[in-house]
């Protein structure tokens, strides 16, 4: 296969990579795999909001469970961000909100589930949190230098 033929093959034009939103309380848990960077930004928002995309993200992308969250700090952001650690957060949303974006199936249909939220649209999303968000795992590369707190899963330096 050739340049994106791999992508046709995994997502076929015809395929449903939506799935519809099962019945939902008033807030839904979200969770978020991130860097050291844009975990120091919402730090410095009082754990209160994400930060505005770069020109380069067009899209800000929660997904709907722990799991997956675990496996892309563990798998991408521990090995490919500078420094090589990845944190797992967890955040509520009101569900009035996030309902409005549909679920995106980006892999195994019952696991890798994500939202697209277009990063015009962050703001609003991040009006609608309720309550802080929360680090809940960490996963660091064997050249992290650094130290985080095994509790709290906050880096320390």
């Amino acid at each position: 296969m050739t340049g994106g033929d791999w992508l046709d093959v995994l997502f076929p034009q015809n395929a449903e990579r939506t799935v519809p939103w099962p019945p939902v309380g008033e807030v839904v848990t979200l969770w978020r795999p991130t860097g050291l960077h844009e975990l120091r930004l919402v730090a410095a928002s009082g754990w209160r909001a994400w930060p505005p995309r770069l020109p380069d993200q067009p899209i800000f992308y929660p997904v709907l469970n722990r799991p997956y969250a675990e496996e892309i700090a563990r798998d991408w952001n521990a090995r490919r961000n500078t420094p090589p650690v990845g944190f797992v957060t967890e955040f509520g949303v009101r569900a009035d909100v996030v309902t409005r974006y549909a679920i995106q199936v980006v892999g195994a249909q019952d696991r890798h589930q994500e939202l697209w939220v277009p990063a015009e649209e962050l703001e609003a999303f991040n009006a609608a949190i309720v309550g802080p968000i929360r680090v809940v795992a960490h996963f660091a590369g064997s050249d992290f230098t650094g130290r985080i707190d095994p509790v709290t899963h906050l880096p320390l330096d």
